[in-house]
């Protein structure tokens, strides 16, 4: 299958660049699975309506946290940009670093903040610009409050600005718990505490689950066929509880729907690692959904807007079919919808 084929056209400017000024405000378009047609125009306030009572909603509960460092190269002092990617132990992690091509296994960065600082290493170099580091602070503190404190958030590359205070708490969902994510799990950015509310009033359940969202999800299909694709590895945990509540729903023919793509790659992946049920435990799955998948768990996705030729928007043209996918995308356009991380959103049913 070409890749060509999940092409399209997206005017720069509905690029979304911030948020909305509240998350629920968002536009939501509805597109019907089965014939594409699109049932409604809305805002994501009206999701209790739109969903019925019975139907089990799985978010993914991950926390993006301050994966962005901005130093200086240790002694000549020239600029340096660590994009921390996965914790290794106490003090090595994985990272990309640029100027990648001045920064050899054995040179030196420090980070500063008030009263901080933390210094690194290059221990080794590997693929694709990836380091291996080593990262302590001074004092003898854990590292990671450290970055938590001077450390950026890693906004999307399309948003064309620094990230703000604002970031650090709309760049988060409002169910966010498990620290380890260098993106969010954007289509849970348009949730707030009374929707959550006005959802279990309507008598929808919630379950949560957790996929840490690595930087492979920003990464672009430079294949052909789509076939050829590979999709970076990601770590993810299923509870106990949220395992039995989503094979409980199954049982009783009741729909699961998956809020945003991680939650869906998490919860069919460990479909199909129980053999077709969602059993508990945590795993690393480089599972890559694309037309043709068989799902077994989803009946239902809400999702945000996703780039042109990405595996995202593969996965979304597998559950719902590409040329309508598509369709909904181009009347999306027309009517000036925001799209990617701060933009607007779809629920397919």
């Amino acid at each position: 299958m070409d890749v060509a084929l999940f092409d399209f056209e997206l005017p720069p400017g509905q690029i979304a660049q911030r948020p909305a000024e509240r998350r629920d405000v968002s536009r939501l378009l509805v597109l019907e699975r089965a014939s594409g047609a699109i049932r409604a125009h809305g805002r994501v306030a009206d999701l209790p309506e739109l969903l019925s009572p019975g139907d089990l909603l799985v978010t993914n509960d991950t926390r993006v946290f301050p994966a962005r460092l901005l130093g200086r190269r240790d002694p000549s002092g020239g600029a340096v940009e660590c994009l921390l990617l996965r914790r290794l132990d106490r003090e090595r992690w994985e990272a990309l670093v640029h100027p990648g091509q001045k920064l050899k296994p054995g040179k030196l960065m420090v980070f500063e903040g008030p009263g901080m600082v933390l210094h690194g290493e290059i221990l080794e170099r590997h693929f694709h610009g990836r380091r291996t580091i080593r990262l302590w602070a001074e004092g003898g503190l854990d590292a990671e409050p450290v970055i938590d404190a001077i450390g950026h958030i890693p906004l999307p590359p399309y948003i064309h600005r620094s990230d703000e205070r604002e970031d650090r708490e709309r760049y988060q969902t409002v169910f966010a718990r498990a620290r380890g994510s260098v993106a969010a799990p954007t289509a849970g950015l348009h949730f707030t505490s009374e929707l959550l509310d006005r959802l279990e009033a309507r008598g929808v359940e919630r379950a949560e689950v957790t996929l840490h969202v690595g930087y492979g999800t920003f990464k672009p299909v430079h294949a052909e066929h789509v076939e050829e694709h590979r999709v970076d590895e990601e770590v993810y945990d299923i509870p106990e509880e949220a395992a039995a509540r989503i094979e409980r729903a199954r049982r009783e023919g009741r729909r699961v729907i998956a809020v945003g793509t991680t939650t869906t790659r998490a919860l069919e992946a460990a479909a199909i690692e129980g053999r077709g049920r969602v059993t508990a435990g945590r795993a690393a799955t480089g599972l890559f959904i694309y037309p043709g998948f068989d799902f077994q768990v989803i009946g239902g996705l809400f999702t945000n807007f996703h780039l042109p030729r990405s595996s995202l928007l593969m996965l979304v043209s597998a559950f719902a079919g590409r040329e309508r996918v598509l369709a909904a995308y181009q009347e999306a356009v027309a009517r000036g919808y925001r799209f990617y991380s701060y933009g607007d959103a779809m629920l397919i049913l």
